[in-house]
């Protein structure tokens, strides 16, 4: 029997052209940082992709959506509004979670575009407050409108003293929406630092989106001496690549 059911989409966000979120009612019991299938109907066959939950556990699952014009998903799922129905797998995958974290005072949660999704699953389930020091979230998009869920990450950063929220923008030129530039190019100015904090021994970052992105931040890791986290061989610094 397949796993794959009909779930209502019950909340829609554009937050800019090409970035939406979607909320449907079907709810799920994971662990933060999983991923789930959605798909649509196409001509006889089920066409699907898997995208990250962004929702906490138990709550209805929700998801943070890029459109890839000539995609062969993205465009249908663009297209459909509250109360159309979705393809939602109910089994969820992946092993981006915090499961996979070995012991640590500071989390950098570092993401481009839609890889925000696991950590807002992350923060939104509360499992972080207690276990580190210091949560450093690290959200880099192109222009201001694409920071989605930036009311709330702020919310949660006035709540959450040990929380540093810190958006990084290639193409704005408003000097208060945040760093401005690349991740790579804050992080090399030592401005990711001096807003969150050291990157030490007692740190563990994870990376998340573009595979440019992770694969600079791996190489400027790997510089400093910090290896990839694998079970057997702990290390300082784990990723999900999105494409």
């Amino acid at each position: 029997m397949s796993s794959i059911v009909s779930s209502r989409i019950i909340g829609r966000t554009e937050w800019s052209a090409g970035l939406i979120s979607i909320t449907v009612e079907q709810t799920a019991d994971f662990t933060p940082g999983q991923f789930f299938n959605l798909g649509v109907e196409r001509a006889g066959k089920i066409v699907r992709r898997s995208y990250s939950a962004a929702s906490g556990p138990g709550a209805p699952l929700q998801f943070l959506l890029s459109e890839v014009p000539d995609g062969e998903l993205t465009p249908a799922l663009f297209a459909l509004g509250v109360n159309d129905e979705v393809l939602v797998d109910k089994t969820p995958l992946g092993f981006f979670t915090l499961k996979e974290v070995p012991d640590a005072k500071h989390l950098w949660l570092v993401a481009t575009g839609t890889g925000l999704g696991p950590y807002l699953s992350m923060l939104r389930a509360g499992v972080l407050w207690e276990r580190f020091e210091r949560i450093s979230v690290v959200h880099g998009v192109r222009d201001e409108p694409e920071l989605a869920h930036r009311p709330e990450l702020q919310a949660l950063a006035l709540r959450f003293p040990q929380l540093r929220y810190v958006p990084v923008l290639s193409r704005t030129h408003k000097d208060d929406a945040g760093l401005r530039g690349r991740i790579t190019h804050a992080w090399d100015q030592g401005l990711l630092e001096e807003i969150a904090g050291p990157f030490d021994r007692d740190s563990h970052m994870l990376l998340c989106g573009n595979p440019q992105m992770i694969e600079d931040m791996s190489a400027r890791l790997k510089a400093r001496g910090f290896e990839k986290h694998r079970r057997r061989e702990p290390g300082h610094y784990n990723f999900e690549k999105y494409w």
